[in-house]
């Protein structure tokens, strides 16, 4: 009874009409690594499908210096990776056609492994690396050249 006693005085004193005064906490200031890696985009977007996309970037990631992939999902369009000592996931995610993309396209980023946006300093390298190697790779397997990943 005391309980219940007790919860509804803590009700009623929580609607009072005065509102209380709380400030607002300060906005944290951002450590020079953090601007700079802010200062980055956390994804890129390609002309191309998602599965030539996914294929092409699995072909990329064994052949780049460093990388390592623990396991990937085509149906999800992910690779799990290691990089720079972080563990992270690329996600290849096909694009809906709009008025100012006509054709195919796919969004390539990177995300935790708790699936919110990475844009580490690691991350955000690889995804560099990616996009610049992408368009080279894709004409390759659109030409017939590269298929599936061979992992």
């Amino acid at each position: 009874m005391r309980t219940a006693f007790a919860a509804a005085v803590l009700l009623i004193a929580a609607c009072s009409s005065t509102p209380s005064r709380v400030e607002p906490p300060a906005a944290p200031t951002p450590s020079e690594a953090d601007k700079a890696v802010d200062a980055g985009r956390g994804e890129f977007t390609v002309a191309a499908g998602m599965n030539d996309t996914w294929n092409a970037v699995g072909q990329i990631l064994i052949r780049l210096e460093g990388v390592s992939y623990e396991m990937r999902a085509q149906m999800l369009g992910i690779y799990t990776v290691r990089y720079r000592g972080e563990r992270f996931i690329i996600l290849t995610r096909a694009l809906l056609a709009n008025n100012e993309r006509k054709g195919l396209a796919t969004e390539v980023g990177a995300l935790w492994l708790d699936g919110k946006p990475n844009n580490s300093a690691a991350a955000l390298d690889l995804l560099r690396q990616l996009e610049k190697r992408l368009p080279d790779e894709l004409a390759l397997i659109a030409a017939g050249g590269r298929g599936k990943p061979k992992h």
